[in-house]
């Protein structure tokens, strides 16, 4: 049987936006689906998606974008494309880790004084960290190399200082408020002189091949239509990011001030937000901690209620759920399930 759930505050795939529905439809109805992805027809949609990310997103003008399948193959694009020697891989989390450890399967880290790229995750969905702007500023003045940024559950959702790295991406199933399936690919004019230096050529994702086919609103590869031509249609609804960044940091605020009476409410017996430093706890997924039989039980009843909880994830499976702060998820369901959290005994 399958299960309906009314809200979702999962932290990706998650919500989308409502008017999707009808963008897909619209699709199907004008024919973009059944267009040829080196048509002309689809060229103006790519080239007007390109346009829109540049508009709603403020990524400078001489910063490219691209489209690839997700977030993990702009991983490989990074270690394929644009690492000479080798990549250095601070992280906070599981998602840093997993990509330090699949781009040391293609380039080994056989001296990392050596390493020529810094790869980040901005915002750590596993348990609920980002590096500030503030951080990544430090890191661009300390390190000579390139900076990739992976920014999936935060693009689009908050302001990103583009200067500060050579290379951000995003899969859309997230702040983006679309289906899974799409990402997108942003580098700046340095990451592409060191993919023409590095000139590596060999694979159908190789930043060069894509750069080329971009170049002429193309893609190297049959693309995902429907994810691009959804995703031009909600960038037309949404508003500036200045004025989301506005929304989706007051929101966090409020998230983090209500766990916190919740938790002084309830003698112990509450929640507590997993990360207790706020100088780096995320905008966009809320950790919350508790012990495993609690957890299990608010994530039990809040299904029952028509309100499906991010579970945890890696180290923090089972004693922690997340919410998502995403722009798509509306003040209504806020509230409903800050309602359901304040009776829940």
């Amino acid at each position: 049987m399958l299960l309906v759930i009314m809200i979702t505050f999962y932290p990706g795939p998650s919500k989308v936006y409502p008017q999707v529905a009808d963008y897909a439809a619209e699709a199907v109805r004008l024919g973009i689906v059944s267009l040829n992805h080196r048509s002309a027809g689809f060229m103006e949609v790519i080239e007007e998606t390109v346009r829109l990310l540049h508009e709603k997103l403020a990524i400078p003008a001489d910063y490219h974008v691209a489209f690839v399948s997700s977030a993990t193959e702009c991983w490989e694009i990074v270690t394929q494309s644009l690492t000479a020697e080798t990549s250095l891989h601070p992280f906070s989390g599981a998602f840093g880790k997993k990509w330090a450890e699949y781009a040391y399967r293609i380039k080994p880290p056989v001296n990392l004084s050596e390493a020529d790229v810094l790869c980040l995750v901005q915002n750590e969905t596993s348990n609920g960290t980002q590096v500030s702007m503030t951080s990544l500023a430090q890191f661009r003045r300390e390190f000579s190399g390139l900076i990739a940024v992976d920014a999936v559950s935060s693009m689009a959702g908050i302001t990103l200082d583009w200067s500060l790295a050579d290379v951000w991406f995003a899969s859309v199933q997230k702040c983006f408020g679309l289906p899974a399936g799409l990402a997108v690919l942003i580098y700046s004019p340095a990451a592409l002189r060191r993919a023409e230096a590095i000139g590596e050529n060999a694979h159908y994702n190789s930043l060069l091949f894509i750069h080329e086919n971009f170049a002429r609103f193309q893609t190297p590869y049959t693309p995902n239509g429907l994810g691009i031509y959804l995703l031009m249609r909600v960038l037309q609804q949404v508003p500036s990011i200045a004025d989301v960044d506005v929304m989706t940091k007051k929101r966090a605020a409020e998230w983090y001030a209500f766990l916190a009476d919740q938790s002084a409410t309830t003698s112990g017996s509450g929640f507590n937000v997993l990360i207790d430093d706020p100088a780096v706890r995320s905008d966009t997924v809320i950790a919350v901690g508790g012990s495993e039989a609690r957890i299990k039980a608010i994530k039990t009843a809040a299904q029952q209620a028509g309100i499906l909880l991010g579970n945890g994830y890696g180290d923090w499976k089972n004693t922690t759920f997340r919410i998502a702060n995403f722009p798509a998820i509306t003040d209504g369901e806020i509230d409903q399930l800050r309602h359901f959290l304040q009776a829940f005994r």
